[in-house]
């Protein structure tokens, strides 16, 4: 059946337009409001978010499992607890989703895959319980790229989710978080968890208009969460704003709850970032040699992505680093391949084994890579990440695109070809990032720039990224979320 309705060109109704008739589309921090004053309660916003369920995840299919009864429940509790004025945080009552591949105690873990989660998981992963004990309300699992491995969100085997910006042709919704990326960009979850390797927070959420943060490596707990690769794996919020995804990174870090709401009605740590603007920062940006292979439409948003940073005060000024984008890309792929393999050999050594044929064959790279070549990558590695560090003294961030090219259509994907080329260089360099809409493709979907910070600096990339977000303004929603 097709579902006639405007593409991403005509205008749509902003979050500010739509909070008074739908609010599964409200911000975080709105609902922590309305829940606070009185206006709002989570058992509405459930029954909100339950509906756009119901309504779009037949045609969006963003999920694994749908957790209508106990999410029900939950809202229940909380509004009761709330009404009481006992008031959690500014998690209390938010509907979430996690990405399949993170443990949940007594539901199975997929991975995205036919072979795994043959049984339930018998404890939950830290970040889950993090955001339960916050007062989240966990809503479902969404859908993964087989073992997490692909940036494009396809998935063969046990489906690939549709991207809600254009209702008529199915295109790319980014991986390997394709189904949280969905899911948040329809208002079927506020947020969602999403994992990253080499983009796969960042890029769904360029392809669904999110605002999606990568996190330092090992800022963060992996227990409970499925690998693809030991040394770059990060969990990281995925939300419909840069103070939404604060919200939600606060609470996966393990701060009190209570201490994170303090933060937000003071503007204080992290959510006092958001205003402080970015006059006299120096900002590196891509030389004319790293601008090549890039969509033209991309490249405009770009640039007046960067002049709007200009406007705000900042000066940005190319910036050159030892290595090549190119091969930071291709030694984060050898990487992923090799430590791939060791967590998922048996899977797809196995000749019975259904598996994702795109898939397979980026797993089985790893085989073929002697411990020489692997080891003197992490060396090399090393030797960049140092090198960045230098490179980078004087700048406060680097920004690129978060992706080359906006929503593919399906049927036109290379899965040769990865669009992962600048969300890798944060993961080989140990850096940070924030990846948040900055444009929309006509008839395509959103263009999304990617605020690259040194790592454990997350501070800084939040600085920029609120800066450029409130200066863009609202960022239309997806056309899905609003039929």
């Amino acid at each position: 059946m097709t579902i006639a309705w405007p593409h991403a060109r005509v205008h749509q109704p902003t979050v500010s337009e739509i909070r008074m008739t739908d609010k599964a589309l409200l911000p975080i921090a709105d609902m922590a409001t309305g829940y606070q004053n009185g206006s709002l309660t989570p058992s509405e916003v459930v029954e909100d978010t339950l509906k756009q369920i119901e309504k779009l995840e037949p045609k969006i299919g963003a999920f694994e499992i749908v957790l209508a009864d106990e999410a029900w429940e939950a809202a229940e509790a909380a509004t009761k607890a709330i009404k009481a004025g006992h008031i959690i945080g500014p998690f209390h009552g938010v509907p979430f989703a996690l990405k399949d591949l993170i443990d949940v105690t007594g539901l199975i873990t997929t991975g995205g895959t036919m072979v795994y989660g043959q049984e339930p998981a018998t404890e939950s992963a830290t970040i889950a319980k993090r955001l339960i004990a916050g007062g989240g309300i966990l809503v479902g699992k969404t859908k993964t790229v087989e073992v997490a491995y692909g940036a494009w969100g396809t998935n063969t085997v046990r489906g690939t989710p549709w991207n809600p910006w254009d209702p008529e042709v199915a295109r790319t919704p980014g991986g390997s978080s394709s189904g949280s990326g969905a899911a948040v960009a329809a208002g079927m979850a506020g947020c969602a968890v999403g994992t990253d390797t080499g983009g796969s927070v960042r890029i769904p959420s360029g392809l669904c208009g999110l605002s999606g943060l990568k996190v330092t490596e090992g800022r963060l707990p992996l227990d409970g969460i499925q690998p693809l690769s030991h040394t770059l794996d990060t969990p990281g919020p995925m939300a419909r704003s840069v103070r939404d995804a604060i919200i939600m990174f606060e609470t996966m870090d393990g701060r009190h709850p209570t201490e994170i709401g303090d933060d937000l009605a003071r503007d204080a740590g992290l959510f006092g970032e958001l205003t402080k603007g970015i006059s006299g920062l120096k900002l590196g940006c891509l030389t004319e040699a790293e601008r090549g292979s890039i969509d033209a439409v991309v490249l405009e948003h770009y640039d007046a992505a960067l002049d709007r940073l200009r406007t705000l005060g900042a000066e940005v000024v190319p910036l050159e680093l030892d290595a090549s984008s190119e091969d930071m890309r291709d030694g984060t792929g050898l990487i992923i391949s090799c430590e791939g393999y060791y967590h998922h050999k048996d899977m797809y050594e196995g000749m019975s084994n259904q598996v994702d044929e795109h898939v397979k064959p980026r797993i089985l790279a790893g085989r073929d890579v002697t411990s020489r070549d692997y080891i003197a990558m992490l060396q090399r590695r090393q030797q960049n990440q140092a090198s960045a560090v230098r490179g980078m003294r004087g700048f406060a961030a680097y920004i690129t695109p978060t992706l080359t090219t906006p929503p593919q259509a399906l049927d036109e994907v290379d899965q040769s070809r990865t669009p992962a080329r600048f969300t890798r260089v944060v993961n080989y360099l140990g850096f940070c990032a924030f990846a948040i809409p900055m444009g929309i493709a006509d008839g395509a979907g959103p263009t999304s720039l990617h605020i690259a910070a040194r790592g454990h600096d997350e501070a800084m990339a939040t600085r920029i990224a609120a800066a450029f977000e409130q200066d863009r303004g609202p960022f239309p929603t997806a056309p899905m979320a609003l039929s």
